[in-house]
C-alpha cells in the first residue's frame, strides 16, 4: 500500500493530531489542524496527487536569521503544507530504518539532546580530540539531480509516492511575490519534506564513520567527529571533506572548529568539559542578548507611557518566565525543559540568572549606578522572579 493512500484515511489523520497534541503543540496550530481534519480539507489535495496533475508551486522568501543575515525559506499553500506534513510524519516512520545509528535529526523519539547524552557517555569521551562542521546552505545547496536517485532507492518499495516527490523536486519553478521563477532551490529548506532528505542525503557519509567505529554524531548540517589522537582527526577531516565536495556541498569556514581535551567540545547548544554539560557559551551570550534587547523595549515602553520603573521590572518578569518555562505545559519547547534534562552544572544557570536580575533592577531603578542594589533580591522575588538555579535544582528533585 502507498503511503499516499493513507493521506486519504481519518483514522491516519487522528493519530497525527494526537501526536501533536502529545507533544504540546500551540493550541492555534491545534485548533487550525482540527479544522481541517473535520472538514477533510485534505481530500481535495489528494486529488490533485493522485491525478498526477501539477502540484501549486512553493512559494520563496527569505526570513531574517539571528545574526542579521536573510534566509532562504519555501511553503506550500496551507492545505498542501498540512497535507506533506502528515506525508512526512509518515514517512520518517516507515523508512527511518534506513538511517544509520549516527544520525539525530528529524528521527521519531530522537532530539538533539539524545545525540548530546549519547557522547557525553562514550567511555573515553573527555580524552578524544574532535573537529565540529557545519554545512553551508545545506537544504538549498544540494543539487537535485543527486537527491532524486536517492529517494528513488530509498522508495523503491512505494513507486508512487517516488514519482510525486520526484515531480516536486524536479519542479524548476518557484514563486516569489507571486511572479514563477526558475531558481535551483534544493531540498527547499522550509517544506516538511526537507527534513527527510536532509537525513537521506548525507546518509552514506554517517554510513562510513558508524560502520567503522568512529565516534561520530550528525544532526542536519551540524556535524562532529572524535578521535585518539590530532592525526587521526584530520584523516577523518579529509574524508568529511572529501565526501561534501563529492556530493555538491560546502562547508562553512567560519564554523569549524578544533576541540582538545583540555578545551572540551560545544556540540547543538551544549558544552561537555571535565566531565560536566553546561549550556554552551554561544547559547548564553544569545539569550543575554535577548534580554537586553526585551529590557530597552520596555523601557521605551514606560518611559511612552509614563509608568513607573517596577512596572517595566514586572514585565521583563513575565517576559523571562515565559521564555525559560512556557505556559506550565510539559513539553520540550521550553527552554528550561530543553537544557534541564540534560546539563550537569548550574554554572550557566547562575550567570542567566545574575543577568536577568541586573535588567530588572535597571529597570526598577533607571540606572546602572550602586544606587541600583537598592532593589533588593526579594523584591525581585515578589515579582515572581523563578530563579534558574532554584528551579533546576527543583526539577532534579521531582526527576
Amino acid at each position: 500500500m502507498s503511503l499516499l493512500e493513507s493521506l486519504r484515511d481519518p483514522a491516519v489523520w487522528e493519530l497525527f493530531y494526537t501526536y501533536k497534541e502529545d507533544r504540546g503543540c500551540q493550541p492555534y496550530f491545534l485548533q487550525d489542524l482540527r479544522r481541517f481534519i473535520d472538514r477533510r480539507k485534505y481530500l481535495p489535495v489528494c486529488d490533485v496527487i493522485d491525478a498526477g496533475t501539477r502540484f501549486p508551486l512553493p512559494r520563496q522568501k527569505e526570513i531574517p536569521k539571528s545574526n542579521g543575515k536573510l534566509r532562504t525559506v519555501y511553503t506550500y499553500p496551507h492545505d498542501e503544507n498540512t497535507v506533506m506534513k502528515l506525508l512526512t510524519w509518515l514517512m520518517t516512520r516507515r523508512y527511518d530504518p534506513l538511517l544509520p545509528e549516527g544520525v539525530y535529526s528529524f528521527r521519531p523519539g530522537v532530539t538533539a539532546k539524545d545525540a548530546v547524552r549519547a557522547l557525553a557517555r562514550t567511555p573515553g569521551i573527555g580524552n578524544k580530540y574532535a573537529y565540529k562542521a557545519d554545512v553551508s546552505d545545506y537544504f538549498n545547496s544540494v543539487p537535485v539531480e543527486r537527491l532524486v536517485p536517492l529517494v528513488r532507492q530509498a522508495l523503491a518499495d512505494d513507486p508512487a509516492l517516488s514519482d510525486f516527490l520526484t515531480r516536486l523536486l524536479e519542479e524548476p519553478e518557484v514563486l516569489r511575490g507571486g511572479t514563477p521563477l526558475r531558481v535551483p532551490k534544493g531540498m527547499m529548506a522550509g517544506t516538511p519534506m526537507a527534513a527527510f532528505y536532509a537525513n537521506l542525503y548525507l546518509s552514506a557519509l554517517d554510513r562510513r564513520f558508524t560502520q567503522a567505529g568512529a565516534i561520530y554524531a550528525r544532526y542536519s548540517d551540524d556535524i562532529i567527529l572524535f578521535a585518539d589522537t590530532p592525526e587521526a582527526l584530520e584523516t577523518g577531516v579529509g574524508a568529511i571533506r572529501a565526501a561534501l565536495a563529492e556530493n555538491g556541498l560546502r562547508l562553512n569556514p567560519d564554523k569549524e572548529t578544533f576541540y582538545t581535551p583540555e578545551t572540551g567540545f560545544t556540540f547543538l547548544g551544549f558544552s561537555y568539559r571535565n566531565g560536566e554539560l553546561d549550556v554552551a557559551a554561544a547559547s548564553v551570550d544569545k539569550l543575554k542578548k535577548k534580554m537586553r534587547r526585551k529590557t530597552r523595549a520596555l523601557l521605551r515602553w514606560a518611559h511612552r507611557k509614563n509608568l513607573p520603573g517596577e512596572k517595566a521590572a514586572k514585565g521583563f518578569v513575565n517576559a523571562f518566565n515565559r521564555k525559560m518555562y512556557g505556559g506550565g505545559a510539559d513539553n520540550e519547547l521550553t527552554w528550561a525543559l530543553w537544557y534541564f534534562p540534560v546539563i550537569t552544572t548550574d554554572k550557566s544557570l547562575k550567570a542567566l540568572d545574575a543577568y536577568a536580575e541586573e535588567c530588572v533592577r535597571y529597570l526598577w531603578s533607571g540606572t546602572r549606578t550602586k544606587a541600583r542594589f537598592n532593589v533588593r533580591y526579594e523584591q525581585i522575588k515578589a515579582l515572581g522572579f523563578r530563579s534558574l538555579v532554584h528551579e533546576y535544582y527543583l526539577f532534579r528533585e521531582q526527576k
